[in-house]
């Protein structure tokens, strides 16, 4: 069954025919303006977005064309796969050839024959993208359940028997229509759609269901709150039957249990077709709710009259702990045994927050609240227990889960909230901390008997280290399950590369919502085997459609050389700094610092993904947001004043040019003696015509023309990790990843404001700039400060030259670990470039070719640069391929 975990939005607002909006910008031209429209989406959590061009005015090719190759460079949008739509097959050709990644083909149909959709399925397929099949055929639209599975089973037989298509690449529309029209023949086309999903997937489990979400509300439009409601209902019913994916407005979807129960008992009457007076029914209180969007059940004045076991529930769900002692010892005095309060009203108000948290319906930060409340509760019946547990033995917790942040790698917020999430569902939490040798791990697990080992990871050399793990728990025959999970895991390393190394179940995690359904699952001696089974299928069908990755067309690196940036040397003149050499910044105070947060990510550390301050106003999570923030204000006032952290800092400008693909940094303006010299890598894949194949370097002036570049590290300080360690051994698990989240935005905000100073005065080729913290946000400023380790320099290992070029250690207190992660965590390291049209950029695939040579160039072993370089430009080690190039 499908549930909404798993449920992917694709977010509609890139639409001319359905967005004014956007329509108006791509028609005046702005398309600078039209990316930020694409970029909300994503932020506001769309995991794919639809591009459609089709305005009868417009050279939809041309526009397909540009917007796309501009999405290509914003890394924030870029990060989300593209669904190209469109009526015209020319336009979405058109698309094919520039998106980067694979896409989603939005669609293709049988209305014009077998010969046409064939024809183009295999130019679909040819591009490696999915596609979107209509339940439409020679004879019109499906409007039946029958006729839309008939539909669509004749177009599987054509796409997998003759386009060679793969199961799991084909996506099927079987058209959403408007309900509430009016027209009686109308009034069954939702529960049409949904069982036309039933049929589908229980005849073809392997397609997927997708649906244009808005149309099934077009009778209300211009009333949001109705039709937003109406959006709800349908995905609560058509989800669990299999419906996948959805297009729609992102930020405009109601949560299911916050519609008044009036509105949704009238608007499910219609969707279900359960009265015939349905439709007038909905139309008689529509327009009480119309601009209203009331939607939040108000909480109940009364809850403290409830009975004792309700008022637990109460507390655990919206994180009160006023009252807690007084009414868990009620529970106790009323108990057999103190463990019966735990097993009994405060699990079952956890298995609420847990089963709101898993559908949506709470927050994370509300959930790591109900921890609190829940150690609250555990803490006063603790010596109660130890005393049962003398008598006993008992022990209450479901089962116990090691977790660690392997060896070389620092951060580990997300892992503190997975372990929080997992505590708050009842299970043992062992948690080793950071830097973990694989050795200690496994050591670890045995001795406290673990049921479950959780790997975590955010830089990518710790990719290497989880399946160095995976391989030593085979060889000590192991059968625990492992779950991988960190900011550059992904579904497809985990099947490519740890999986294989280990027999027992290894499972990927992306979330800490997902966390307790694996856990209880993998615990459950009924679901085990069939959902390990289920794993070890899907990562099968990962690698089967990996295995021809080499294979891609990757533009040899001479002629991507040949096709470098022109900085135009003949004519630009690169300024000279103000300040050169070293600049130790010891001088900015938090306070300064704080006016350049970017509170955005902030929001995305807790999970809750929107656009500051939009997000502070959303219907659905607004009132957490902004108890959030107003918790991380009072924080904040409390860093500044009290001086918790110290931030520390390190800026420098040196002479340099470009060699090739290299930087050559010199001991002074003669530019006669070599400092370092930092290799680059460069773009490889396919290019439009006139669009460069990037290479850092190309930003640099080649040697002849004095030039510059410049480096920076910072920290906000050791400090955040000894308060988060305080908070967490006091049981304050919200104020301990608090804390650490807002020394993550300090640091980040420190790079910010010593890039501003670098541009306004150490380099000063922008003496006069006046930019509010917003435009910095949006990067309107020249110059890019792009870091080792991201897309534009996937090298972890280029930060040991910059470390040795700004003496980091000495001057920041900043290291590096084996694996090139900077402690203290809350730290930020680059490159400063000045060229005014230095831009962002993501390296992409690499071959073999590419990979020898910078190996040669940075004096490494070809196996050993792959180990750093295949995690982040998904390249598939080919030796043989790679020591001929050499």
């Amino acid at each position: 069954m499908t549930g909404i975990a798993t449920f992917i939005n694709v977010g509609e607002r890139t639409n001319v025919t359905g967005s004014a909006k956007f329509k108006k910008l791509i028609m005046e031209g702005d398309y600078a303006t039209a990316l930020d429209v694409a970029r909300q989406q994503v932020e506001n959590g769309a995991q794919i977005i639809d591009v459609n061009m089709d305005e009868g005015l417009l050279d939809s090719e041309q526009a397909m064309t540009t917007f796309l190759n501009l999405i290509a460079s914003e890394p924030d949008i870029s990060r989300v796969p593209v669904m190209l739509d469109s009526s015209k097959f020319e336009v979405i050709e058109a698309g094919l050839k520039c998106v980067q990644g694979r896409s989603v083909v939005n669609s293709i149909s049988l209305k014009e024959g077998e010969e046409a959709f064939l024809e183009q399925a295999r130019t679909i397929r040819r591009y490696g993208a999915a596609v979107v099949v209509m339940a439409f055929d020679e004879n019109g639209q499906a409007e039946t359940a029958q006729h839309k599975y008939e539909i669509c089973r004749r177009s599987y037989d054509l796409l997998v028997e003759k386009a060679k298509f793969d199961p799991w690449d084909i996506i099927f529309d079987p058209n959403i229509f408007a309900v509430a029209t009016g027209i009686e023949e109308h009034n069954d086309y939702a529960n049409a759609f949904f069982e036309a999903i039933k049929l589908i997937k229980a005849d073809m489990p392997d397609t997927h269901i997708s649906g244009g979400l808005s149309n099934v509300s077009f009778s209300f439009r211009g009333n949001n709150p109705v039709r937003e409601a109406m959006h709800s209902c349908f995905l609560y019913h058509a989800i669990p039957l299999g419906m996948d994916m959805a297009i729609v407005n992102a930020g405009q979807i109601t949560v299911y249990d916050d519609i008044p129960d009036e509105l949704r008992e009238r608007v499910e009457d219609v969707l279900l077709n359960r009265r015939d007076d349905a439709t007038e029914r909905l139309l008689e209180i529509a327009d009480k709710y119309r601009g209203s969007g009331e939607a939040a059940k108000k909480e109940d004045p009364k809850w403290r009259e409830q009975a004792v076991e309700k008022r637990l529930e109460h507390a655990l769900v919206h994180g009160i702990t006023d009252y807690v002692v007084d009414d868990t010892e009620e529970c106790r005095q009323r108990a057999e045994k103190p463990l019966d309060v735990i097993e009994g009203p405060l699990m079952d108000g956890m298995n609420v927050v847990g089963d709101l948290f898993g559908e949506g319906k709470m927050f994370l930060p509300q959930v790591v609240k109900s921890a609190r409340v829940m150690k609250a509760a555990v803490a006063h019946l603790l010596p109660y227990m130890e005393e049962e547990k003398k008598k006993s033995g008992d022990t209450s917790a479901k089962g116990k889960v090691l977790m660690a942040t392997v060896k070389g790698d620092v951060h580990d917020i997300g892992k503190n909230i997975v372990g929080v999430v997992l505590q708050c569902n009842n299970y043992d939490v062992v948690d080793m901390g950071v830097m973990v040798p694989t050795e200690d791990i496994i050591a670890k697990a045995k001795e406290e008997k673990a049921d479950i080992i959780g790997l975590s990871g955010l830089i990518t050399p710790s990719l290497d280290r989880m399946v160095d793990v995976a391989s030593e728990m085979k060889r000590q025959n192991l059968d625990l399950p492992l779950l991988i999970g960190g900011a550059t895991t992904s579904k497809k390393h985990t099947a490519l590369k740890v999986a294989p190394e280990y027999d027992h179940g290894v499972i990927h995690v992306d979330d800490a919502s997902k966390a307790v359904g694996v856990v209880s699952r993998l615990l459950s001696k009924k679901m085990r085997t069939e959902y390990l089974e289920e794993i070890r299928a899907d990562q099968e069908k990962l690698r089967e459609g990996a295995a021809g990755q080499n294979e891609r067309v990757k533009t040899p690196i001479a002629e991507a050389r040949a096709n470098r940036f022109d900085g135009g040397w003949d004519e630009y003149v690169p300024p000279s700094p103000q300040v050169p050499g070293l600049t130790v910044v010891d001088d900015m105070s938090v306070a300064e610092i704080a006016e350049y947060i970017d509170w955005t990510p902030f929001f995305n550390t807790w999970e809750m993904k929107g656009v500051y301050p939009a997000i502070l106003n959303d219907p659905t999570k607004g009132p957490t947001a902004r108890e959030l923030f107003d918790n991380a204000q009072k924080m904040l006032d409390r860093i500044i004043a009290e001086e918790w952290f110290k931030p520390r800092g390190v800026a420098a400008i040196w002479p340099a040019n470009s060699d090739g693909d290299d930087i050559l940094v010199w001991e002074d303006e003669s530019r006669e003696k070599l400092r370092a010299r930092m290799p680059q890598l460069r773009q490889q894949g396919q290019k439009s015509k006139g669009k460069p194949s990037m290479c850092l370097a190309d930003f640099i002036a080649p040697k002849g023309t004095p030039d510059w570049i410049g480096g920076f590290a910072v920290t906000a300080g050791e400090e955040v990790h000894t308060r988060a360690d305080a908070y967490k051994a006091a049981g304050e698990d919200y104020d301990s990843i608090l804390v650490q989240s807002l020394g993550d935005r300090i640091a980040e905000a420190f790079a910010e404001a010593l890039h501003a100073r670098v541009r306004r005065s150490l380099w000063a080729f922008a003496p006069d700039e006046g930019l509010d913290n917003e435009a910095l946000i949006k990067e309107k400023y020249r110059g890019i400060r792009p870091a080792a380790g991201y897309p534009a320099c996937p090298d972890h290992t280029e930060k040991r030259t910059l470390f040795d070029l700004l003496d980091a250690p000495t001057n920041t207190g900043l290291t590096l670990t084996e694996s090139c992660a900077m402690w203290p965590a809350a730290a930020v390291s680059g490159l400063y470039f000045a060229h005014p049209d230095a831009a962002y950029f993501g390296v992409g695939r690499i071959g073999p070719d590419q990979v020898a040579d910078y190996a040669a160039r940075k004096g490494m072993e070809i196996e050993e640069i792959e180990t750093w370089l295949a995690p982040n430009l998904g390249y598939k080690p080919d030796r043989g391929a790679a020591a001929k190039s050499a």
